[in-house]
């Protein structure tokens, strides 16, 4: 076993949960239990809300200045910062992550957003601007205020575990928000990591709360009262439950789901970089990602070209455990999940799609949940495969004859959270950039990084809200305008 957990951690302390159930952790690659975790119910979720609005109602953090909240996170990010070799291990394990995407996107870079959340972002924060003279019956003025929204549930999705637990926390709780985190019920573990790290860090008691659970626990903190905002990521047929289960109390909802997101390759791009994203975007984390760029529309005339340089370095994909430092791509994430992308795939040859590349379950791994790069070409853009989210190592090509076709493609879609443009000239890149209805759009690969403070989120039925930077704390404030009189006609 790598990390065991059997309590839940509630009010800052380590609890049994009201049945006592741990459950196995189960490595994605090699199918063997790899830790333990509590399952928490919906009894142990309503004490979770409990401690956090008392936390929020008569603790100290929401008053904290921005000085004291700032130097605990900060504290909490050093604290991750010298658990990483750890974090990486543990991820690799519960996810199926290769290792560099494990120290990068998996945990380096959230760390990194979550320290200068923290150290940056929190400290210029306008939390109180004032408004400019009124004049009437006498003078007044006043300020505008920005205060902690309250209780705030954070629903994190299977794949990114710390980085999505983190985009949540750090951000709300740099608004002053108390919390519970309910983690995927299949990576659990990572959470629970920063129940310690809270504990170390000396965050007050109740302000960070921890429940692992089925759907009952999720539904208990989308429908009880006591909770002020959730946050979510995961599907856009859950995303629209959560929103459902929300409304009668009028919660705060911010919403990540999920995308179909295109590639736009246009007649002067250069190929081979173009190739290269393709490529990531179907291998990183075997294509689990809601903003990976899953629809390629590639200009007519280059279409052949890129489709022989995106055949060469799939067919030099090494899939297996990640463990291992010469695997480049490990497995799903769970054993329904890849049922449901060969599902996927079976429709798209049904529909007349053809497979140029993979689609089926490497014959020389007979444990984990592994598939193989797939590649489609002979889409057309009505395809279920074109319209529905793979969440897994899938990319569709299509052609197109010039930009209006092209933005008129991507733009087909009941998704739009992310986009890229592909380009030699940067005017006709941005201008189709401009074009596209997609939160997050990458001209010419983006700079390669993710920038903290580029707010990230969705149009469509990609979400609601933004997530990462001050974008991302601005989610968790409520706004009060207070006005007094100065003096009196």
């Amino acid at each position: 076993m790598i990390k065991e957990y059997r309590q839940l951690f509630i009010g800052g302390r380590w609890v049994d949960s009201e049945h006592g159930r741990v459950d196995p952790v189960i490595n994605p690659a090699t199918e063997d239990p790899i830790g333990l975790a509590p399952v928490g119910s919906r009894g142990d979720t309503i004490r979770a809300i409990e401690a956090a609005r008392d936390a929020f109602d008569n603790g100290p953090w929401p008053g904290l200045s921005v000085a004291e909240r700032s130097r605990i996170l900060l504290r909490m990010a050093s604290a991750m910062e010298k658990r990483i070799d750890e974090l990486v291990t543990l991820n690799i394990a519960e996810t199926g992550c290769t290792r560099p995407g494990a120290q990068s996107f998996q945990t380096g870079i959230p760390i990194s957003h979550f320290r200068d959340m923290a150290e940056r972002v929190l400290p210029t924060f306008p939390l109180q601007v004032p408004l400019s003279p009124s004049f009437g019956a006498g003078i007044g003025q006043g300020v505008v205020l920005r205060e902690p929204f309250g209780v705030a549930a954070l629903i994190s999705a299977y794949n990114f575990p710390l980085y999505l637990n983190l985009m949540k926390l750090g951000p709300a709780l740099a608004a002053g928000c108390t919390t519970v985190l309910k983690p995927s019920p299949t990576t659990p573990l990572e959470a629970f990591v920063l129940g310690e790290i809270a504990e170390d860090a000396g965050l007050p008691d109740g302000v960070l709360n921890i429940v692992s659970g089925d759907a009952d626990a999720s539904s208990e903190l989308t429908t009880n009262p006591l909770v002020d905002v959730v946050s979510f990521t995961g599907s856009d047929t859950v995303g629209r439950k959560v929103f459902e289960q929300a409304a009668p109390t009028l919660k705060k909802v911010v919403l990540e789901l999920g995308g179909k997101s295109a590639n736009v390759v246009c007649d002067d791009a250069d190929l081979r970089r173009a190739a290269q994203s393709v490529v990531r975007d179907t291998i990183l984390h075997a294509g689990q990602g809601c903003a990976f760029l899953t629809r390629t529309l590639v200009h007519r005339s280059r279409f052949d070209e890129l489709l022989r340089l995106v055949e060469e370095p799939l067919s030099a994909i090494t899939l297996g455990d990640p463990a291992s430092a010469d695997v480049t791509m490990g497995p799903l994430g769970s054993a329904s999940q890849r049922e449901r992308v060969e599902e996927l795939i079976r429709t798209g040859i049904d529909e007349g799609a053809t497979v140029a590349f993979g689609g089926r379950r490497p014959a020389h791994l007979d444990k984990g949940y592994f598939i193989e790069p797939t590649l489609f070409v002979d889409v057309d853009n009505s395809m279920t495969i074109a319209r529905r989210e793979f969440f897994g190592p899938v990319m569709i090509l299509m052609p197109f004859d010039d930009d209006d076709e092209a933005v008129q493609i991507a733009n087909d879609s009941e998704y739009g959270l992310a986009a890229g443009v592909w380009a030699h000239d940067p005017i006709r890149a941005h201008g189709i950039g401009r074009r596209l209805h997609a939160g997050y759009v990458t001209i010419n690969g983006g700079g390669g990084g993710l920038n903290p403070d580029g707010p990230f989120g969705g149009y469509k039925q990609s979400g609601l809200g933004r997530e990462r930077g001050a974008a991302g704390m601005d989610e968790f404030l409520q706004t009060k305008t207070m006005i007094w009189g100065v003096a009196s006609g």
